[in-house]
């Protein structure tokens, strides 16, 4: 009897030590060091609002989100269109200076605006890691731009020959081809009546889908369709998490959001593990590697492994080389659609700007099939490209993590503290561009992106440092191919019906399309 009774007074002991220990971690995640962080920020300099439980700022930013969106803007000749698309961001900066800070849940997050911390954030990666702060977001297109450390030097190492100048080169034909489809289309539209009206947005979307199926994975956007589907549909998931607040273990319950975002994760993954080992079945039976980005990487891991051995950690895993190609299907089309609706809406917008860059594109290509050694003498159309991303940049902020107490600049910050790189925000700062940074002016990247900088680091539409975007010069010659060939075929305008409505969605889109008028030439 004495023995069962002083084994459940031990059992209780232990229970109520449980229940201790957890509601502890509790109030330290929720209160106690949110507080303590806020504390070593304010006693910098920086500023803020208060931290309240929990949720931080993540309230009032997703309200003021939802009221920016709920109508598009005018388009003048300003692009001052941070009030709609990161509201809340661009409220706190003028509320609170760019020595200021928001709060991610219970997690603050400071934003870098000094263009010498800004360089030395991207250079120290090991300090500064990309945040993945909801596990939900951890089964989105990741590949490269997700991992750390020596996996990622890993990872680069096995990626880099598929990105190769000599492998992009080869790419030119496949941008042309995929391209060739898209103009036919729009041709016969406007054959009927010299002239069409039409939303270009989901023409330009299928376009670079059909692109990185074909330069990735030798299959047309038919094939690839799917994939594409399920990814918008991630993004989707994505753009929510990176509003809310992550609650640990939430994910594991079976709820209505946490079936489907598995019930995605799983379907790409079969189909792009489908797709791998029709390809590692091809190698083993001596069949010629193909030449496309999903071929290239295959033998470069095939290689590293042969010269590591046994070593079980050498060359990439199935799962690794599956998240590669998500990171190839979804930012290998994203970037690059939303660079050239941006383009053309800006140049709808400036008749002046496309009318020299038509001059420019007839007198380098004529009618002909443009070269890789033609496209880089496009001067004019570079400018216009490189001044679309600023204004308008796929990505509008980066945010990075620090793990230990860390030194940046003038500030020590805690570690588990965020910053944040933001990307559209420094693009149109007038401190750092001039009174006409929210305007459209080509001419500035005239003696390129050195110059007009003045040798500082405020241009980063594709990141920055070691680990700036691997594939931005294929993104950028797609780009500059794809806009040629409409010139060469099209004048295009804004349609009365287009509405002006940057949004993000993962990257910065038109929220309503994009509606111009397409003539014949």
């Amino acid at each position: 009897m004495e023995a069962s009774r002083a084994t459940c007074v031990a059992l209780c002991v232990v229970w109520v030590g449980i229940v201790i220990t957890w509601a502890w971690r509790v109030l330290n995640w929720v209160w106690l060091r949110p507080k303590k962080l806020e504390k070593c920020l304010r006693e910098q300099g920086l500023a803020g609002n208060s931290y309240r439980i929990l949720f931080g700022d993540t309230k009032d930013l997703s309200k003021m989100l939802e009221q920016t969106q709920s109508k598009p803007i005018k388009l003048s000749t300003s692009h001052d269109i941070a009030p709609r698309v990161t509201p809340f961001f661009h409220q706190t900066l003028n509320s609170y200076g760019k020595n200021s800070f928001v709060w991610m849940g219970p997690i603050p997050r400071v934003h870098i605006m000094n263009p010498e911390d800004l360089k030395d954030t991207f250079n120290r990666h090991d300090d500064f890691h990309k945040v993945v702060k909801n596990p939900i977001m951890k089964s989105l297109p990741q590949g490269i731009v997700g991992i750390e450390g020596d996996q990622w030097a890993k990872h680069r190492k096995i990626i880099n020959p598929a990105f190769h100048l000599e492998k992009l080169k080869g790419m030119v034909p496949i941008f042309y081809q995929s391209c060739s489809e898209m103009i036919n289309i729009w041709k016969s539209l406007v054959s009927k009546e010299s002239s069409c009206e039409l939303d270009v947005w989901p023409y330009l979307e299928n376009f670079t889908s059909d692109v990185i199926s074909r330069a990735a994975f030798g299959s047309s956007y038919e094939e690839g369709r799917k994939i594409f589907q399920l990814l918008r549909e991630e993004a989707k998931v994505y753009t929510v998490a990176v509003r809310s607040v992550y609650i640990p273990g939430w994910r594991f319950l079976p709820t209505k959001q946490n079936k489907k975002t598995k019930e995605i994760h799983n379907e790409i993954k079969g189909l792009l593990k489908g797709i791998i080992n029709k390809r590692e079945e091809a190698m083993k039976a001596g069949e010629a590697t193909k030449d496309d980005l999903l071929g290239i990487l295959m033998e470069s891991n095939f290689r590293e492994i042969q010269e590591h051995g046994n070593n079980k950690n050498a060359g990439m895993s199935i799962e690794d080389v599956i998240g590669e190609c998500k990171l190839f299907y979804f930012a290998g089309q994203e970037t690059t659609s939303v660079l050239l609706v941006w383009t053309m809406v800006l140049l709808s917008q400036n008749q002046d700007w496309q009318a020299r860059a038509r001059e420019e594109v007839l007198q380098v290509f004529g009618s002909n099939i443009p070269t890789y050694e033609e496209l880089s003498h496009l001067k004019v159309v570079t400018m216009i490209l490189l001044e679309v991303l600023r204004l308008y940049p796929s990505v509008v902020a980066l945010p990075r993590t620090t793990h230990k107490k860390t030194q940046l600049g003038k500030l020590s910050l805690p570690a588990g503290v965020e910053v944040s790189l933001p990307i559209l925000l420094v693009h149109h700062d007038k401190e750092l561009w001039g009174e006409d940074a929210n305007e459209f002016k080509p001419e500035r990247f005239s003696e390129g992106v050195s110059k007009a900088t003045k040798n500082q680091f405020t241009y980063f539409p594709f990141g920055g440092g070691p680990r700036i975007c691997i594939g931005q010069n294929f993104a950028m010659m797609e780009a500059k191919l794809a806009l040629s060939l409409i010139l060469q075929h099209f004048t295009f305008e804004l349609s009365p019906q287009y509405s002006h409505a940057p949004s993000v969605t993962i990257t910065l889109q038109p929220q309503y399309g994009a509606h111009l008028i397409l003539h014949k030439r």
